[in-house]
């Protein structure tokens, strides 16, 4: 595991969970999590940044930190199954299409912050696939954009919208293997069509 600095990178910046809201667990710390990729011998290379909140914000560190970004979407369906689907950043897909594949019931809609911090123990603007680490019961499904396991590497925030932490696709299978996570693989060109909404 190495660790650098992107330009422009500056020291604080983690965000801090509502005191309101409690996580099924303790969550992991972005440090913990970097640590027990390295005792499990999944290689990464972590990059320290300003705090990305966006898609957009996510642009300005191309070129400075390497690999395939992302767009995470934390979902739920009418009966409060919760989703992470991670896509490739520049991904366009309607919630209606991804019903099918995810096998969700009812409509999709985002999950509330409380949700996410609850089932994944981070905040919005730092959901990533490496918060699998902290749902051990499995109570999210996950599923991934199968161009992103195509790339060369991929960028995934380790917990905190102040680092990227890039892992080659066979790294991400380990993890995911080492979380008990199956993913579910979309192909977004041969998504079905928009579905009408259940009652």
């Amino acid at each position: 595991m190495r660790t650098r600095t992107a330009p422009g990178a500056t020291g604080g910046g983690e965000q801090r969970p509502p005191p309101s809201v409690g996580h099924l667990m303790p969550p992991l710390t972005p440090d913990v999590l970097l640590a027990r990729l390295s005792a499990y011998g999944i290689p990464s290379e972590t990059f320290s940044h300003p705090p990305v909140h966006t898609v957009a914000d996510a642009r300005r560190l191309r070129g400075a930190v390497p690999g395939a970004q992302t767009k995470n979407l934390f979902l739920r369906d009418a009966k409060k199954t919760y989703f992470l689907v991670t896509l490739a950043a520049d991904a366009d897909v309607k919630l209606k299409r991804l019903r099918t594949p995810l096998g969700a019931r009812g409509a999709l809609s985002f999950a509330s912050p409380e949700a996410l911090f609850k089932r994944l123990g981070v905040l919005p603007g730092s959901v990533t696939l490496l918060a699998l680490a902290n749902d051990p019961e499995h109570r999210v499904t996950v599923a991934i954009d199968a161009a992103l396991l195509r790339a060369d590497a991929i960028g995934c925030h380790p917990l905190t919208n102040t680092r990227t932490t890039v892992l080659s696709p066979d790294a991400l299978r380990t993890f995911l293997a080492l979380t008990g996570h199956v993913p579910v693989l979309l192909d977004l060109e041969t998504l079905p069509a928009d579905a009408p909404a259940e009652g």
